[in-house]
């Protein structure tokens, strides 16, 4: 058993801020967990001593959205990647993974495909990780409960649009796409049935059943296919406007009703709508939940969406689903997140290198892929514009740490408390610096954040104890491991 003291640190703890009060407390760490939290250790109890001077400790992030494998082969996104995370403070991943093109490039069971994406993950991340996995067919809503009690994979996806729409933004055969059997369809019916199926499992589960819930990527396929066609054939529109217009607000709108519709429809209260962009988005996600109030709706925004817009963003590379929007957009979400409307913000990392994010006519949107990293920007990014808006610390760490962590079934991490793991990141709140993409990890060449002044820097991030971060470098080897959930 080793111990580890971290003293002089600005501790934020849910239900108080810390640093505005200006108490300074010592961490002590022993075997991975927090041990003791009080000013005035000795540090002669402790094998190791990291002073924080001053700065604020942060609960490690739980980023509930990445995507890791979706571009590059999954064990190279795993390791460089998570190298990423810790520059964020991100302590924990939550990666979506299904069957198809793209990620693993198959179909077929999770009993079969699953073990694979262990086996290509494990070894390699420095954060500690699990996945969310999208049922694409009858037989994975079949193996819901196995999932669940074999693997630990307590939450699940619907990408909405995936049934007759392409990822990039024109129509493809989708049954070639999704590698869903023949005959069967990735329809709002199959929704109907993975709502069931997961609804099924809480009441044959009842120990997980506040632990198992359903995600949707809430967009509407035949409204983003006519937009398309028409911003095509105008021709007005280029760059990231003219891809906002061809999925535009209103389809997220009607997504998130009707996804609700059938939430109440199949009494699955466990509702997360992931990455709203807009605020007819909002608009909806909160007419909903008063219309169903007895579903347990959780909002999401990505920090990509609440830093940049269609006119900010450095370039093409700025390209994803849903789109980042015009600058009123951008201040609805910042509206609602201040209003206490948004459960959680996330990076929405998907690692595209140039190679394969750009099509030969590089200025051509709607041939370039979708989706960017971000992971590394996700603290520092909040923290940064937050508290410009008045964000709280406390708020800033249920955002990014705690109220995922509940909700994904993760009781032991999201806060930094006696008995939790001993993940946080130590954050800097008066370092400015500008965004370059060659100074983070990503593999990736380029980010839509360049030239972005942030106000608040991640110095140091620990895992379990493990310092994967010192002062601005990746430290160690990885130490990352899966999470079985319920995890405690």
């Amino acid at each position: 058993m080793t111990k580890l003291l971290i003293t002089n640190a600005r501790v934020v703890r849910p239900g108080t801020d810390h640093p505005e009060d200006g108490e300074f407390l010592d961490l002590l760490i022993e075997d991975g967990k927090f041990t003791r939290i009080e000013a005035g250790i000795d540090p002669s109890s402790a094998d190791t001593v990291v002073d924080a001077a001053g700065k604020v400790a942060f609960p490690g992030v739980v980023d509930a959205h990445q995507h890791w494998g979706i571009y590059n082969p999954l064990g190279e996104d795993a390791y460089t990647e998570s190298r990423a995370c810790v520059q964020g403070g991100v302590t924990t991943s939550l990666s979506y993974m299904r069957t198809g093109q793209y990620y693993m490039n198959t179909g077929g069971s999770y009993a079969d495909v699953f073990p694979t994406v262990l086996e290509a993950t494990e070894g390699k991340p420095f954060v500690d990780y699990a996945y969310h996995l999208a049922p694409m067919s009858k037989e994975h809503i079949a193996e819901i409960p196995s999932l669940i009690t074999d693997h630990g994979v307590t939450s699940f996806k619907i990408f909405m649009f995936y049934g007759s729409h392409g990822l990039h933004g024109r129509s493809a055969d989708q049954s070639e796409f999704l590698m869903t059997p023949e005959g069967e369809r990735y329809d709002l019916a199959h929704f109907e049935f993975v709502m069931r199926g997961i609804q099924a499992a809480r009441e044959q589960l009842g120990d997980k059943a506040d632990h198992i819930s359903l995600s949707l990527h809430c967009e509407t396929a035949e409204i983003m296919s006519a937009y398309t066609k028409l911003v095509e054939e105008e021709g007005t529109l280029t760059g990231l406007a003219a891809y906002s217009a061809s999925r535009p607000p209103h389809s997220e709108g009607l997504a998130v009703t009707i996804a609700s519709f059938l939430a109440d429809e199949t009494q699955l209260p466990n509702i997360n709508l992931l990455h709203l962009s807009s605020r007819k988005a909002l608009t909806a996600a909160m007419r909903m939940a008063k219309a169903f109030p007895h579903v347990n709706f959780r909002r999401e925004v990505t920090i990509g969406h609440l830093l940049a817009d269609i006119d900010t963003a450095y370039g093409l590379g700025g390209k994803v689903n849903p789109p980042l929007r015009p600058r009123d957009d951008v201040e609805a979400l910042w509206e609602h997140l201040l209003g206490g409307d948004i459960d959680w913000v996330v990076s929405d990392h998907a690692c595209c290198k140039d190679e394969k994010k750009f099509a030969e006519d590089r200025g051509d949107i709607f041939a370039a892929k979708s989706g960017f990293g971000g992971a590394e920007y996700l603290l520092p990014g909040l923290v940064s514009e937050g508290r410009k808006r008045g964000l709280s610390w406390r708020r800033i760490a249920e955002l990014t740490s705690l109220n995922p962590a509940r909700r994904y079934g993760l009781p032991g991490k999201g806060e930094i408390a006696v008995g939790m793991d001993a993940d946080l990141a130590l954050v800097d709140p008066d370092h400015t610096w500008t965004v370059r993409p060659e100074d983070s990890e990503s593999t990736q060449e380029y980010t839509p954040f360049e030239g972005f002044e942030l106000g608040a820097k991640v110095t140091d991030t620990f895992v379990r104890g493990h310092r994967v971060l010192d002062n601005g470098a990746v430290a160690g080897e990885p130490t990352g491991r899966y999470l079985h959930r319920p995890y405690k």
